[in-house]
């Protein structure tokens, strides 16, 4: 009779989420399924764009990870401090594991502080807490600058400052203060989502500039001055910063893109790279060490275009499906030959009820095949409805 096998899933966000699903559902009897996360709740991050809007509260977008163990999936709340990949043994603060198989899927760590004054200068877009403090300050602002901010590369939900700036332009209108009111998106990049292609960059920030929105690339954030209420830049490229050696900018409002690193067990560790991101097989996901593999956003994988693959939901989405296939196929004594083929989506909202949808594969040679669908009403619906599927297919 065959023993059972030890799966340990670290992290409860989107990677982790469905691979616990689909190894409770495929794996069966054959295998042990424990998640540990140090939050109680997985939180559906693309609608903290409308809690920004006061459009969702906060519990209407989360739910326990408790619930899972309605599925026969063991859920630990409890924060790992330490991963022995030769021992195949996890610590947490409260407990010891041993594991057969484990797949990595802590994402990002956020890290404002990195930055001088950031963190004391505005909101978090990021942030559960902080976007309910951003929803409460716009209600209050009656216009001014207002400046996104990326402030480091690389972060996750490539989409999510620009979506921002969109639905802000029209909050603005709506609010009837858009005339008095100044939006710029700085970052930097060269062009929006650079991974999507240079084609859908230059159109994507001609959306931006159409809605009287200013676009300024290729500049570094270096602090921020709290009481002057100023940022300091520096240029990443020549063609940015008009000859100067750095460049100040005055704000009513910040929100920020923070600094992303990987969380500090892995840091603290060999695993990963000095950022704390871990390289992995990019079609099976498989990572250095024996039965280890490393899904989401805390993966360093190179494209053949020499960019990373963006950290975003949908490809740890389907990473996790690849990872559980080959799994399962061992389990089973099949060859695990499950690979992934670079496809994945995106949606765009861009305000007035109206979205864009982008999808394509990113694996392709000599760079990424990324076509975007004309925007309208059926893709912002199609957000909509994805939010109240994702919630209810999962738990």
């Amino acid at each position: 009779m065959d023993t059972q096998k030890t799966i340990i899933i670290l992290g409860g966000g989107t990677g982790g989420l469905v691979a616990a699903n689909e190894l409770s559902k495929k794996a069966g009897k054959k295998a042990k399924i424990i998640l540990i996360d140090k939050n109680k709740n997985h939180v559906f991050a693309p609608s903290f764009l409308y809690l920004m809007l006061g459009k969702r509260q906060a519990e209407k977008i989360q739910r326990p990870l408790s619930r899972l163990r309605k599925k026969g999936i063991e859920f630990i709340n409890d924060e790992v401090v330490r991963i022995d990949p030769t021992s195949r043994k996890i610590k947490t603060r409260k407990q010891n594991f041993h594991y057969d198989y484990l797949i990595i899927s802590l994402g990002a760590e956020f890290a404002p502080q990195n930055l001088s004054g950031l963190d004391k200068s505005g909101h978090n877009l990021y942030e559960l807490k902080e976007v309910e403090k951003l929803r409460d300050t716009l209600k209050k602002f009656t216009g001014g600058r207002v400046a996104i901010v990326i402030s480091s590369l690389p972060f996750k939900c490539p989409a999510a400052p620009y979506e921002a700036a969109f639905l802000l332009d029209e909050y603005f209108q709506k609010k009837g203060i858009r005339d008095k009111t100044e939006l710029t998106i700085f970052t930097p990049e060269s062009l929006p989502m650079p991974a999507a292609g240079p084609e859908n960059g230059k159109v994507i920030r001609a959306m931006v500039e159409a809605r009287n929105i200013k676009f300024i690339p290729e500049v570094k954030l270096s602090s921020v001055d709290p009481g002057k209420r100023e940022l300091l830049f520096s240029a990443q490229g020549g063609s940015a910063s008009g000859g100067e050696r750095n460049k100040t900018s005055r704000f009513d409002l910040l929100i920020y893109v923070p600094h992303h690193q990987g969380p500090k067990v892995i840091r603290d560790s060999d695993m990963g790279n000095q950022m704390g991101w871990i390289s992995a097989d990019g079609k099976t996901f498989k990572t250095k060490y024996e039965n280890v593999f490393a899904i989401g956003d805390i993966t360093a994988i190179t494209l053949v275009s020499g960019k990373p693959l963006p950290k975003a939901g949908v490809f740890a989405h389907f990473e996790a499906e690849v990872v559980v296939e080959n799994i399962t196929a061992e389990l089973n004594r099949l060859p695990a030959e499950k690979e992934y083929d670079g496809r994945a989506f995106c949606f765009l909202e861009l305000g007035y009820g109206r979205a864009g949808f982008a999808g394509g594969n990113f694996y392709a040679e000599p760079a990424p095949i990324v076509k975007m669908k004309r925007p309208g009403r059926i893709w912002h619906w199609g957000k909509i409805l994805f939010e109240k599927y994702w919630l209810w297919k999962w738990f």
